[in-house]
């Protein structure tokens, strides 16, 4: 499919895409960098003719074009709570299950059950669509896109939340998928960019920069600038964390789990977990997708209904001997793509990062000024004052986790719950946090629990792992200290 871009302008919360000039021809795959701005959603939007531009042209060849992105796994979640029987079964719907949902779009057997098996999704094809883990998702709408037969696809971040091994294992079916169909690719992180691309588009702040071979963006300086921008901004964060610190001292151990277990009707996510986190610990939870992670992490926060069922310490009170699950709370401070995909509410940005102190989704008490001076610090240091008083739903989805990441941090919490913090984060908001995290950690303002599927992402400050393994039964996973 050729494609032409001339005189393009289209607007989105934060930005404007512009675009000069740019020819993408027939056959012809394209990678795309974006240093600052969500470009991803905005272009597939237009190429999908579900958003307009403001100006200029966009001409098309004949052909369908499909895409993958977070904010398409934010629509399909959307539909499938839309459409939630809960109140008229007996028990809570979980959702399509994983093979509906790619049936739906081909209403053909078999190439649902060849994607299943090419995406490794057979053994999830009679799970919910909400029950699905976030690696487990995103391989499901990218199973959901090919099953249209596009005739060119565009991927948005297509690794996002995948472990290592489907990290792996995808590069190599987007290899192989190349040679049938054109895509185009959006990456944040520099390493992410194929080696069978042979054609590199720079975007910064929504603007075309330059077009390049790959031999030139191996050898570009733009990634060194921006590791010297960022480096600048976490000591920005850091230096407002330090002025609202408050000390929230507590006895050894912080948490402790004991033979901790989790399963369901049909499955076992994990057991024999006995785990234990003191003073001054930071941790890493490392394991495959679907493995229990984000389960663990959700027993700590009390937001899991078999937290209760196990044997769990945590800040001095053994939990369900009459604590609130608020004085839990108090104390954490949680980023996750399960929070982000709950936080729906049409709040402000400024709100949701008061929410912090409220351990809320939305702002239903009056804040302090102090709190929402505090609030508006963050915003400057993320340079998203100017989005005070936007809506959480219409901001970027990049911008909606910076914003929860803020508000994570806001209360200084004894305990920062962060699982794939980096989510749908462009490359300069990457290491803003990152920076800030391992300053956070390396001062300890915070003891971080910390959950990424990439080695690079590693912080030099967390000397503590959990490891997720297989049980040697093979009914679900236990778990290794080292």
């Amino acid at each position: 499919m050729k494609i032409k871009f001339t005189q393009l302008q289209a607007q989105s919360t934060s930005f404007t895409l512009t675009i000069d000039n740019w020819t993408i021809e027939e056959q012809q795959s394209w990678g795309v960098f974006s240093t600052e701005g969500d470009i991803g959603s905005l272009l597939g939007d237009l190429l999908c003719e579900e958003s307009c531009c403001c100006s200029g042209h966009i001409l098309k060849g004949p052909g369908h074009i499909a895409q993958v992105s977070l904010a398409e796994q934010q629509r399909l979640l959307e539909q499938e709570i839309a459409n939630d029987d809960s109140d008229f079964l007996d028990h809570i719907d979980m959702g399509s299950t994983v093979y509906t949902l790619i049936y739906q779009q081909c209403h053909n057997a078999e190439i649902t059950s060849r994607l299943l098996s090419e995406l490794d999704l057979s053994h999830l094809q009679d799970r919910g669509f909400r029950a699905l883990s976030s690696g487990e998702s995103r391989r499901l709408i990218l199973a959901r896109a090919l099953a249209t037969q596009p005739d060119l696809l565009l991927l948005d971040k297509p690794y996002a939340g995948l472990d290592v091994a489907h990290r792996k294992s995808l590069a190599q079916y987007l290899t192989r998928l190349s040679r049938s169909i054109q895509m185009l690719i959006i990456v944040s992180r520099e390493t992410e960019m194929p080696e069978w691309i042979e054609k590199i588009a720079l975007f910064s702040r929504g603007k075309l920069d330059s077009l390049m071979d790959k031999a030139t963006w191996d050898v570009h300086p733009v990634v060194t600038q921006i590791k010297a921008q960022s480096k600048e901004q976490g000591e920005q964060i850091m230096a407002l964390i330090r002025q609202h610190r408050h000390t929230s001292e507590f006895s050894d151990p912080l948490f402790a789990l004991t033979n901790g277990r989790v399963a369901y009707t049909d499955k076992v996510i994990f057991s024999d977990v006995t785990w234990r986190i003191n003073q001054g610990e930071h941790w890493q939870v490392r394991g495959p997708n679907g493995c229990g992670k984000s389960t663990l992490l959700g027993m700590i926060f009390g937001d899991h209904p078999q937290c209760y069922s196990n044997d769990i310490q945590i800040f001095g009170k053994q939990r369900g001997s009459g604590e609130t699950i608020w004085e839990i709370k108090q104390h954490i401070g949680m980023v996750s793509s399960a929070l982000h995909l709950q936080y729906r509410v049409d709040c402000s940005a400024l709100k949701v990062i008061i929410s912090g102190f409220y351990d809320s989704i939305g702002l239903y008490q009056k804040p302090t000024k102090r709190q929402q001076n505090i609030a508006h610090e963050w915003l400057a240091i993320l340079h998203m004052s100017q989005f005070a008083d936007t809506s959480f739903r219409k901001l970027e989805y990049g911008q909606q986790r910076l914003l929860l990441i803020a508000r994570a941090l806001v209360k200084q919490p004894t305990l920062l719950i962060l699982d794939e913090p980096y989510q749908g984060l462009d490359y300069l908001g990457r290491r803003l946090i990152k920076n800030a995290l391992e300053l956070i950690a390396r001062e300890h303002l915070s003891q971080l629990l910390y959950v990424s599927h990439y080695q690079d992402d590693s912080l030099e400050s967390i000397h503590n792992y959990l490891d997720f393994v297989p049980a040697e039964d093979g009914l679900g996973y236990k778990t290794i200290v080292s």
